[in-house]
């Protein structure tokens, strides 16, 4: 998370980190966010969030949080919007590296790879109601609008 506050920094913006070990703390944790007048929620990838991603969505929608998330099934699940590398190609190119070694290439002879293809995914039923509106310049990003 150092990029995160770097990134926020630059902007004049301050991150709140609220850590969570269970789902019981989830609730908790957000309405702490909240009332220390935190303007939006990114939640991080772990298991955890990603899990329980429909209530960390409700969560935030009910304390008017919008929320964004790495993963496009956070969006779908009610989040505002999801921005992050398209988990399917991701999956595709795993294959591809399993058949590899299963084929004898040796782990550490194979290139380290980034995501390639990434999606932008904004729900535009959370965004009503929360009262926000996209501009046309970020909607025209948009890969895939939930409605």
């Amino acid at each position: 998370m150092p990029g995160l506050v770097s990134a926020a920094q630059t902007l004049g913006l301050e991150v709140l980190s609220v850590d969570i070990h269970s789902a019981d703390e989830l609730a908790a944790a957000i309405d702490t966010a909240a009332r220390s007048g935190a303007d939006g929620l990114i939640c991080v990838p772990n298991p955890l969030l990603v899990v329980h991603q429909e209530r960390v969505a409700d969560l935030a929608r009910s304390h008017r949080l919008p929320s964004v998330s790495a993963f496009r099934e956070f969006a779908a699940a009610g989040g505002l919007m999801a921005y992050g590398p398209n988990l399917p190609a991701l999956l595709r190119r795993a294959a591809y590296y399993v058949d590899r070694i299963l084929k004898g290439a040796k782990p550490a002879d194979l290139p380290v790879e980034q995501p390639m293809t990434f999606e932008f995914v904004v729900n535009m039923k959370t965004a009503r109601e929360l009262g926000i509106t996209f501009p046309q310049e970020i909607l025209l990003q948009v890969t895939e609008v939930i409605d």
